[in-house]
Formats: C-alpha cells, sequence, structure tokens
C-alpha cells in the first residue's frame, strides 16, 4: 500500500510535463502544417545545378606528353 505514495506523485509529475510540452508544442508552431510534411515526399526534389569545368586530368596529362624530351 506504500507503493502508492511514490506511484502517485510520478504520475502526476508525467502529467504535469506531458502536459507542459503539449502546450510548448502548440506556441512554438509545431502543429500548424501537418499536411506538408506528409505530402512533400510525393514531390520532386529540384534538379540539382552542375557546374560546368574544364577537366583539370585531361590537361595536365597532356601537358606532360607534349614536355617530353626526344
Amino acid at each position: 500500500m506504500s507503493v502508492i505514495y511514490v506511484l502517485i506523485p510520478i504520475a502526476i509529475l508525467f502529467t504535469a510535463v506531458a502536459i507542459y510540452l503539449f502546450f510548448w508544442a502548440v506556441k512554438s508552431e509545431q502543429f500548424d502544417d501537418l499536411e506538408k510534411q506528409g505530402m512533400s515526399i510525393l514531390f520532386d526534389d529540384e534538379p540539382a545545378k552542375s557546374s560546368k569545368s574544364s577537366p583539370q586530368s585531361d590537361s595536365s596529362t597532356n601537358n606532360k606528353q607534349d614536355n617530353v624530351p626526344d
């Protein structure tokens, strides 16, 4: 029977923490747009822009071959 004296304050503490976290989530606008995250997986990502640069390895190997003395 004395265990109830420990369990009741623990239950009240858990309930108070849960209520605090719920109000924090509502205050910080965590529940404003519930549909966006569920639908975002269906949309394609923007294609990444590829930078066009000259290949460095080809020019360096050509220079080495040109500079070889005969």
